[in-house]
């Protein structure tokens, strides 16, 4: 595959126009949900986080780690019983509640009386928090700040115009010591709307970099049949931390 990573380098100067104005609204994403489109979530969780979970917690125990746009991310569980506090936002309460069905978990439902029709969901074993808003809702003060992000699936699902302020989100929601282990897509944009939104390198470092030690860790040829029919004729996933 050494053509797709000769491409994507040369994308890094092309114009990602294309998918700039693009917008994908929450019912969208609800509605994907709904009709069990999610060919994005992974049931057996992400090898990238497995291989790389040494980096994420930095010989560190206990920590609290946030899941941006979570779904019903698996890892959520898989990092919990290591003795984790997790929390995770997603717009869809349908994911939500899947999420703790699927792993038996006993979950109680409560308001968040700072935003206006949000909900907390949280295991009884206190160990796993989940809003259901928006998360431009969110702020250190209502959750607190983080020791690790696992970002897969997230800022390349919010829409292009809405990334700087993802951005600053995400920062102020962090510890100063923290690792955010982000996970990106590479392909060429100009043959598929989106999302996943295609993120240059040169993005990351213009909407983290003041604040961040930003390094690429590895990249993986994800392409399969699904990104075939999409029209693309490479899919690569970017980790940085």
């Amino acid at each position: 595959m050494d053509h797709s990573a000769d491409a994507s380098g040369l994308l890094e100067a092309s114009d990602v126009g294309s998918q700039k104005d693009r917008v994908v609204t929450e019912e969208e994403w609800l509605e994907k949900w709904e009709m069990g489109n999610i060919g994005f979530h992974k049931e057996e969780g992400h090898p990238l986080l497995q291989k790389y979970l040494d980096v994420l917690l930095n010989g560190r125990s206990g920590l609290r780690i946030f899941f941006p746009l979570c779904g019903k991310a698996v890892e959520m569980k898989w990092l919990a019983d290591m003795g984790h506090s997790i929390v995770g936002v997603e717009i869809s309460e349908q994911a939500v509640k899947e999420f703790f069905s699927e792993h038996s978990l006993p979950y109680c439902e409560e308001p968040v009386p700072e935003i206006s029709g949000a909900k907390m969901f949280q295991s009884t074993s206190g160990n796993i928090s989940l809003y259901c808003c928006s998360i431009y809702d969110l702020s250190s003060s209502i959750v607190g700040k983080f020791d690790g992000v696992w970002d897969r699936g997230a800022l390349v699902a919010v829409n292009p115009c809405d990334r700087q302020r993802y951005a600053s989100l995400m920062i102020s929601l962090v510890e100063k010591n923290s690792s955010y282990l982000l996970v990106t897509v590479s392909y060429d944009p100009n043959k598929h709307k989106g999302p996943p939104f295609y993120v240059p390198e040169s993005e990351i470092k213009s909407l983290f970099g003041n604040c961040c030690e930003i390094r690429c860790l590895e990249k993986v040829d994800d392409f399969s049949e699904r990104h075939r029919q999409w029209g693309l004729d490479y899919f690569l996933e970017v980790l940085y931390l």
